[in-house]
């Protein structure tokens, strides 16, 4: 099965915040919400020498997102298809993880606006859009909708210095494939937190440590994840429905 992913080069990111602002304006993005950000790290001494650099960051559709486990929506059977064909029928939840391109994607039909995804993961990738008479759960998609019509993600077209490389990293022949396997490419985790994200990063061991150091998470937040009150009652009162019906 295919994994898109990507890999940001801390050497080359220059904290424009270009790829926020582009995903803002691609999606439609209330403030203060957020798909992707960038945040400044240092100056800061290291082991490896003082570092100063940036920490772009976005949903790291992971192998083992927690945020699909806990969504309370009853799962329902669904088929989906890939580029080449193939079908797979498989049962999910309101946000889930396509099995052809691995993206971890949020079904807004079927959605409560429970917060529970929000909630549950460590990354904090994920926002409730309050904005709306019916709340929904967002997160950045890898641009899944511009990928259908063969355009690159809005962040990494829009990356000034391409710091941004993103493609199939099931695929040998691909850029992300190289560099994940021959730049010793470093994944944001734990040991308490190791839930396989598929963004990573590569640069100078100085930044590497930093960021690793300062935005690895080690709380496991789906093992307490409690939605807000008045979204367990809307919960409820939407099973009552079904059931009465």
């Amino acid at each position: 099965m295919s994994q898109l992913a990507m890999v940001i080069d801390l050497s080359r990111c220059v904290g424009c915040h270009a790829c926020a602002i582009a995903c803002r304006a691609e999606w439609s993005v209330p403030v203060p919400y957020r798909r992707n950000w960038v945040k400044r790290m240092g100056p800061e001494a290291t082991p490896k020498g003082l570092s100063f650099t940036f920490y772009p960051g976005l949903c790291n559709h992971c192998d083992e997102p927690k945020c699909t486990t806990v969504c309370p929506v009853d799962p329902e059977q669904r088929v989906f298809k890939s580029r080449d064909g193939r079908t797979k029928k498989m049962a999910v939840r309101a946000t889930y993880k396509d099995p052809f391109t691995g993206a971890v994607l949020i079904d807004k039909k079927r959605c409560i606006g429970c917060g529970n995804c929000v909630e549950a993961c460590p990354y904090g990738a994920r926002y409730l859009n309050e904005e709306l008479d019916d709340p929904k759960a967002d997160k950045c998609t890898f641009c899944v909708e511009r990928l259908a019509h063969g355009l690159e993600p809005a962040c990494v077209r829009t990356c000034i210095s391409g710091a941004r490389i993103f493609g199939d990293l099931s695929d040998k022949n691909s850029e992300v494939y190289k560099l994940v396997s021959t730049k010793g490419a470093l994944r944001l985790t734990s040991k308490e937190v190791n839930i396989g994200p598929n963004v990573y990063y590569i640069g100078k061991e100085k930044d590497l440590y930093l960021l690793k150091k300062t935005y690895a998470p080690h709380e496991r937040k789906w093992e307490n994840v409690k939605a807000p009150v008045r979204r367990r009652i809307l919960k409820a009162a939407i099973k009552n429905l079904v059931k009465a019906v």
